[in-house]
């Protein structure tokens, strides 16, 4: 049987500098999830596709993702510049990522995001992605560090942007991660706005914030010691 290479490497221009550059990504057909967390971390048995969401230019550092903007406008440039890129030693992240490469990756992408005044969403998610490079490590401390940033983050994307129809799963993402700093109260006002709200039809983000509510409840009865005291203010919904 022919080993197939998970690896495959694809041609992307830098939106900063404009020069061609080479990065890798994980072939669709290996990209099974041996199982996936609540908050859509996904865990892999072989090459972790997260691994390789960000594209770094190797000459001048600007580090984005395929959701990014195209091209940076004269004051992104010199933003960017001048936070970064004047700092920038030549390295090439075009080839197979160790897991502190890739959260070197999101990181830069963090820094120039944020400094060229990227869509908050795109922040919110390379936030909750660190997160999950840490939980990954099973480090809980700084997974949840950016498990609250990421949440903060995702609440204006939710307060600026508005909510229709097809925000149910961002509604489901700041329930859950409310409930995995253990602010249940708060999660479960947000998963019973996503189930009552009449303009959202995505069946499958309704049924996990039902799953979840469940969840909760388990875990507070769990925290009482199997006592109901304390769940009462959680209405089914």
């Amino acid at each position: 049987m022919t080993y197939l290479e998970p690896l495959y490497s694809i041609k992307v221009t830098c939106c900063n500098c404009e020069a061609e550059f080479v990065t890798s990504r994980v072939r669709p057909s290996l990209k099974r999830a041996v199982r996936r967390d609540a908050d859509f971390c996904s865990y892999y048995k072989e090459e972790n596709p997260d691994y390789y969401v960000v594209r770094v230019c190797p000459l001048c550092g600007f580090a984005s993702t395929e959701n990014s903007v195209s091209r940076l406008a004269d004051w992104q440039r010199k933003a960017f510049n001048e936070r970064i890129g004047h700092r920038w030693k030549p390295r090439d992240f075009g080839g197979k990522r160790s897991w502190a490469e890739a959260l070197e990756t999101y990181k830069l992408a963090l820094l120039c995001a944020q400094c060229i005044g990227d869509k908050e969403r795109i922040i919110a998610s390379l936030l909750h992605h660190i997160a999950w490079m840490y939980r990954y490590q099973g480090n809980a401390e700084q997974e949840q560090r950016f498990l609250q940033y990421s949440l903060e983050s995702y609440i204006h994307v939710y307060e600026r942007e508005g909510v229709s129809g097809n925000d149910a799963r961002l509604m489901f993402l700041i329930g859950e991660l409310n409930r995995r700093m253990g602010w249940f109260n708060e999660a479960v006002k947000w998963f019973s706005r996503l189930v009552n709200d009449r303009k959202i039809m995505d069946a499958s983000m309704i049924r996990a914030a039902r799953e979840q509510w469940a969840t909760i409840r388990e875990q507070m009865l769990g925290e009482a010691g199997g006592s109901s005291t304390g769940t009462e203010g959680l209405t089914r919904i």
